[in-house]
């Protein structure tokens, strides 16, 4: 079968200047099973999220439910045809406690705590409105919910079984994928849960006397398979016994007592670009957007990637962020983070990443939308331009209806100056060529004048010519921009909205023709990306809804009561984006102003705000090991 052969004239002057000179050329595949690295199907909650489980009612809302906020999940899962994965989970999940008397939309502390740790392994407590808030997400939304390993008090495994038994049987709208027992545990001594030995090995041991007693107490009883378990949700394990080669040695395999499988659904992972007070380096917008930088700190994780596809489990990337623990404004908060987001999705799918997940606490700019103070009525949120990878992400994965698999297509002999943020891939429907994402990260703001353009000529094959090639861009007026975003010519920002989506147009180019001579010239200034799709725009045909999400954890997976019955939905908005010759809304460059609070809220107003992590991660020692952490 021909392949496609795609030469692209890169050009570094003005748009109002003819693009020569300089030039790239990108080869990809007509079928996926020609395409060099071609992914695994990518599943349509893929782009996720994490939620900081004290964080959770700011999201969500608490006593007045967050609806603009959970309308940002619903047009994701429009999108793609299923909601995102979302993990509830990250160091509070280590401090609480479930009370089934406890009555309020609040997290509240626990005054009379007595759990080792730094903070209290149990100075936290929440009740059935937890998951109420929970159940306010899109239907069918699937989510990894984290329990407490650090708690070690004589009750320790009756309080665990409470909570595992209280979600899965309070969570009916949504559908509860996996259990993560404890967060981080590889960081458990700097933080005090833990004392003298403590490594891979004792955590095997501790982690599957927990996971046997949920089996054997609460999932066997509703007919739910062992394999309903995400270890080990580590920080890093470099240089450390919790990578998964020792984890399998240490017999975190072995079958579970009376059934065939293990207790392990997947392998869970944390990771950030950037940690502050960690990474050992100076972060700057353009490093991030210098995208080869990812992919010089995911060197180390690609090999344990390859370790967990030896054992045929999943990789899940359940806590990722631009910048952790909160962001920095100027880099996590603006259009250039998007670029990057949009790319790191892209990346991730290439390596078999399984899932990924964008993690959200309060106040942190790093956040794709932040929410208002959760006892507003009615609370609301505020889009951020990250949000907008989410968008083109999913409307990707919709298009290809479960079908979807992405192949890099790195162009060689980049020009100078480009070197680093030109990435571009192939997008396979049915394993066929569907779409082109072109992605041009070099910084260019929104005070510069005279942006430069990269012309990327697609050549085809004769037979393509005459067809059309849809474009969607992703765009701002600059990489600074930190509002303004657009993508397939939609905005999130009206806060008369909802949140759901206004076609405001984008000025650009809508489509393109093949010419006679199987050529089609595709514009992409800098500092914006473009998805060119064969046949129809993104976003305007037909999704298929999946039955709750089409994502495998065992055998007996938990069921959603109010699961997804197989549907469609046309996703119009885009279509009608399509149509306009608006200009687009261009950003301002202001700086966002979300406020950051690392504060615990007293017993009457409950416990918000996630204690800063680097507090718990302890020591500069500690840093020093973690530097290839973020």
């Amino acid at each position: 079968m021909a392949s496609l052969l795609l030469t692209a004239a890169l050009a570094t002057c003005a748009l109002s200047q003819s693009a020569s000179g300089n030039t790239a050329t990108v080869t990809a595949a007509s079928s996926g099973s020609q395409a060099s690295g071609l992914s695994q199907t990518i599943d349509p909650g893929f782009a996720g999220f994490g939620i900081e489980p004290s964080n959770l009612f700011s999201f969500t809302g608490g006593d007045f439910a967050n609806d603009v906020s959970m309308q940002y999940l619903q047009n994701l899962a429009d999108y793609s045809g299923s909601p995102p994965h979302i993990r509830v989970g990250g160091n509070t999940a280590d401090y609480m406690m479930y009370d089934s008397s406890y009555d309020q939309y609040w997290i509240q502390t626990n005054q009379n705590a007595n759990g080792q740790g730094a903070i209290a392994s149990n100075s936290l407590t929440f009740g059935p409105k937890y998951f109420e808030a929970i159940d306010r997400m899109p239907t069918g939304t699937p989510i990894t919910y984290g329990l407490n390993l650090a708690y070690e008090g004589s009750n320790y495994i009756s309080n665990i079984v409470a909570e595992a038994a209280a979600a899965l049987d309070n969570l009916k709208n949504v559908q509860v994928f996996s259990f993560e027992i404890g967060n981080e545990p590889d960081l458990y001594l700097q933080n005090g849960f833990r004392t003298g030995q403590w490594g891979g090995q004792e955590y095997v041991q501790e982690w599957q006397t927990r996971t046997a007693a949920i089996y054997e107490q609460v999932l066997q009883s509703r007919n739910i398979s062992s394999d309903f378990f995400e270890p080990p949700a580590t920080a890093s394990t470099i240089g450390t016994t919790f990578t998964i080669a020792d984890l399998v040695q240490d017999g975190i395999l072995n079958k579970a007592n009376g059934s065939d499988n293990s207790y392990v659904s997947g392998w869970n992972q944390h990771d950030y670009f950037y940690f502050i007070d960690v990474s050992t380096y100076a972060i700057t917008l353009n490093y991030l957007m210098d995208l080869q930088n990812t992919e010089s700190q995911f060197a180390y994780w690609a090999s344990e990637i390859a370790s967990s596809a030896k054992y045929n489990v999943p990789y899940n990337l359940r806590e990722m962020a631009s910048v952790g623990p909160t962001g920095i404004t100027g880099i996590s908060d603006v259009f250039g983070a998007a670029l990057w987001q949009l790319n790191f999705f892209l990346y991730a799918a290439t390596l078999n990443i399984t899932s990924v997940g964008m993690h959200m606490v309060d106040g942190s700019y790093a956040s794709p939308w932040q929410p208002d103070n959760e006892t507003s009525n009615p609370p609301s949120a505020t889009v951020r331009p990250p949000y907008y990878a989410f968008v083109a992400m999913d409307q990707l994965i919709g298009a290809a209806n479960g079908t979807l698999q992405v192949a890099s297509t790195t162009p060689s002999t980049v020009p100078s100056g480009y070197t680093g943020f030109v990435r571009t891939y192939a997008a396979y429907s049915n394993n066929t060529l569907m779409s082109l994402v072109l992605i041009n990260a070099k910084p260019a703001n929104a005070s510069d004048s005279a942006k430069a353009t990269l012309t990327l000529t697609v050549s085809l094959p004769s037979s393509f010519k005459g067809q059309t090639l849809y474009l969607s861009y992703l765009t701002a007026t600059g990489a600074d921009s930190s509002s303004g975003t657009t993508f397939n010519g939609l905005s999130f920002e009206s806060p008369n909205s909802g949140g759901k989506p206004i076609s405001v147009g984008d000025g650009k180019l809508q489509s393109t023709t093949v010419g006679s001579d199987g050529t089609a010239a595709i514009p992409v200034r800098d500092s914006e990306a473009v998805i060119a799709t064969f046949g129809s725009l993104l976003g305007s045909n037909a999704v298929e809804r999946v039955n709750g999400s089409s994502e495998t954890s065992g055998g007996g997976k938990a069921q959603s009561s109010a699961s997804l019955t197989l549907a469609t939905t046309i996703a119009t908005t885009a279509a009608a984006a399509a149509g306009s010759s608006t200009a687009t809304n261009t950003g301002t460059g202001e700086t966002a102003s979300a406020s950051a609070s690392g504060t615990a809220k007293s017993a009457a107003s409950g416990w918000r705000e996630d204690p800063l992590r680097w507090v718990a991660m302890g020591t500069a020692g500690l840093a020093m090991w973690m530097m290839l952490h973020g």
